[in-house]
């Protein structure tokens, strides 16, 4: 039987691998099996943080109207409890948006939650 050199298809897995890992330190963007190793650990940071980035920004959202509702004379339950009571039905992100961009709507907000509350 012949014998198989290692041809272009070996190469360009390779190639491929190699230019995946561009940027990272040392002899993780130089050697093969080094950098493989690393390459697939960031795709599975990828896949991670595609699921926690969805967490982190309603932690953050959460965090500013929790601020902006304590500016008002609530806290960030009592708030959200009063705008269910009241009718309004909004989402974290546009309030988290009025919270930094309108203080004067989200004061408005705070008062419609606070007369739902009684």
């Amino acid at each position: 039987m012949a014998r198989v050199k290692g041809g272009y298809v070996a190469r360009r897995r390779r190639k491929k691998v190699l230019k995946l890992s561009k940027g990272y330190v040392g002899s993780k963007h130089r050697l093969f099996k080094t950098a493989q190793g690393q390459v697939m650990k960031s795709f599975l940071y990828a896949y991670r943080d595609r699921r926690q980035k969805k967490r982190d920004f309603r932690k953050l959202w959460i965090a500013r109207i929790n601020a902006a509702a304590r500016i008002n004379g609530l806290s960030y339950n009592r708030f959200m409890h009063g705008l269910k009571q009241s009718g309004i039905d909004m989402n974290r992100k546009m309030l988290a948006d009025l919270a930094i961009h309108d203080e004067k709507a989200f004061a408005d907000l705070a008062e419609k939650a606070k007369t739902g509350l009684k």
